[in-house]
């Protein structure tokens, strides 16, 4: 089997297992959960954890064997978000991993289609971003993130560049995700200036062409006229 054809068949599987990831992850983290529940959603993250596992496994054995080592050594971030989520307490890195899988797979799909991918990374890293604040503050004293509402507000003013101020993380992990936070507001926030500059210098084009067409059919009718007049002059001369 090809790398590529295990992408193709890992594609959906994949993405399944990064929204049961996200769904388990949120659900622990909103409802708080203790106990039995605690459990179950625990073993959800670890069942989809070892889906990510063996997906980066897989993609490592059947690169070709020449090319394994420069594969490996050109994808130590992919290596990174595998192993250090492993720890207990970098536990938060494991949305890393949600991240950028959907990021291969999804991508796949909408690719030409940036604005919605665009809108869809934004909505994905806002979510992603509050339950993680929310997971590191919501114990922390005096943290001003207490609730899933307030860590929501304060993904979107952080992505946004606004950054009120009225709620901040007071913790290391929160302000490590603050930092994560804010790059990709900008990045995505560069997207989609680019995509609109884009978009414009289309429609502009488009009418360039259609105000050429125009003009080459109007002197095409003029020729045309003057080869009649031509003709008939012709006629007459003879």
């Amino acid at each position: 089997m090809t790398q590529e054809r295990w992408r193709q068949l890992t594609e959906w599987p994949l993405i399944i297992a990064s929204i049961l990831f996200l769904a388990a992850y949120a659900w622990q983290v909103i409802a708080d959960l203790s106990g039995p529940a605690d459990q179950f959603a625990e073993l959800i993250l670890w069942v989809t954890w070892g889906a990510f596992v063996v997906d980066y496994v897989a993609n490592l054995l059947l690169v070709e064997r020449e090319r394994r080592w420069r594969w490996f050594y050109t994808h130590l971030f992919d290596l990174a978000i595998v192993i250090l989520p492993m720890l207990r307490p970098l536990r938060i890195l494991r949305l890393v991993t949600l991240l950028a899988v959907l990021q291969r797979t999804a991508g796949y799909a909408i690719r030409g289609r940036i604005s919605v991918y665009a809108a869809g990374a934004a909505s994905l890293l806002v979510f992603v971003a509050a339950l993680a604040v929310l997971d590191a503050e919501r114990d922390a004293p005096g943290s001003t993130i207490t609730t899933f509402g307030d860590a929501l507000w304060w993904a979107f003013v952080t992505i946004t560049t606004v950054g009120y101020g009225d709620v901040s993380p007071v913790t290391a992990a929160g302000r490590a995700i603050a930092v994560g936070l804010m790059i990709g507001g900008i990045a995505l926030l560069g997207v989609v200036t680019a995509t609109l500059a884009s978009w414009i210098v289309e429609r502009v084009e488009q009418h360039d062409e259609e105000r050429d067409a125009a003009q080459v059919r109007h002197i095409r009718t003029l020729e045309a006229k003057l080869d009649r007049m031509q003709e008939t002059l012709d006629k007459l001369a003879a």
